[in-house]
């Protein structure tokens, strides 16, 4: 199974230094793959959690990150496509693809709150079935064929897009949902599928499962699972049963909770040290954050379990 990093791209330790130092780093300790995340709009009076609070752009990040790295994958999950035209996302998409030398992974979300969808001009109805004539109309754009793209929703004069992706067909498209129609969808139409960050891991086996016969029924081979992976290292929390969180405890129950994890069907974990109260808060001291996640990094680089 793939092993991957959140990038530093929320709170104290977002700072050119630090994804300039913690891609290399990555790269160097054999992570897979660096993922970024979006978010437009911290509402004021919201009780959102401290990670959304100062979040970079994550396509713009991955474009940095790539001019400071060379072979290690670099993934969004996720950006929502109702705040960007397939047009405007495929041209963004092409270019990172290019500036990394064909190394994108593009994670598609609907989005959830309301005020970003006031803030960018989109609309919440219809979102999802929206999805799989959006991705259609990016492979369309990458193919380089020039051919008009027309559907219910989107319309795009013939012409042409370009530079084309590196990666032929294109960036592999992943997409989020934790419904069961958006796994359907995923396994339907994308090269993968993607947990939230709030997803109840220890159901990973019925998601995978939902995803991967979607897939079969649309005569398609497997598609990747991805789980975005909210370490809680050093401290046992427990879910409403009172089990313990999965990624939570000590480093040797987290690399056991991977493995687990790779046995129900799991093809990457990403660890998101964003999600971590000490890195991914702005009010953080940065050389704190920068610590822990250090830290971190460093204990579950892939293939230290073993080798300690």
């Amino acid at each position: 199974m793939d092993i991957g990093f959140g990038a530093p791209v929320a709170g104290a330790w977002a700072t050119p230094r630090n994804i300039t130092d913690f891609s290399r780093r990555a790269q160097r300790l054999g992570y897979r793959s660096l993922w970024t995340f979006q978010r437009l709009l911290v509402p004021t009076g919201s009780d959102m959690g401290a990670v959304y609070h100062s979040v970079l752009d994550p396509l713009v990040s991955l474009g940095y990150i790539a001019a400071a790295t060379s072979d290690i994958r670099l993934g969004v999950a996720i950006v929502n496509h109702p705040f960007a035209s397939p047009l405007l996302m495929a041209k963004q998409a092409a270019t990172v693809d290019v500036l990394s030398g064909g190394r994108l992974d593009l994670g598609l979300g609907i989005g959830w709150l309301e005020e970003e969808f006031t803030g960018s001009g989109a609309t919440m109805k219809g979102r999802g079935p929206k999805t799989e004539e959006y991705v259609r109309a990016l492979r369309v754009l990458w193919s380089g064929s020039g051919a008009r793209f027309t559907g219910d929703h989107y319309e795009i004069p013939a012409g042409r897009s370009e530079p084309l992706p590196v990666q032929k067909p294109g960036p592999p498209v992943i997409l989020g949902g934790m419904s069961r129609v958006a796994m359907e969808r995923a396994g339907r139409v994308a090269d993968g599928w993607v947990t939230a960050s709030a997803a109840n891991l220890s159901k990973v086996a019925e998601y995978a499962k939902i995803v991967q016969e979607s897939a079969a029924a649309a005569g398609r081979t497997p598609v990747r699972i991805i789980i975005r992976g909210v370490v809680r290292a050093g401290r046992e929390e427990k879910t409403s049963s009172g089990k313990r969180k999965l990624l939570s405890g000590s480093y040797a129950q987290i690399a056991e909770d991977v493995a687990w994890l790779e046995s129900c069907g799991v093809t990457e974990v990403f660890y998101d040290m964003n999600w971590d109260p000490v890195v991914g808060d702005p009010a953080s001291s940065p050389e704190s954050a920068s610590a822990r996640a250090s830290e971190v990094m460093e204990a579950l680089a892939p293939g230290r379990q073993q080798r300690d």
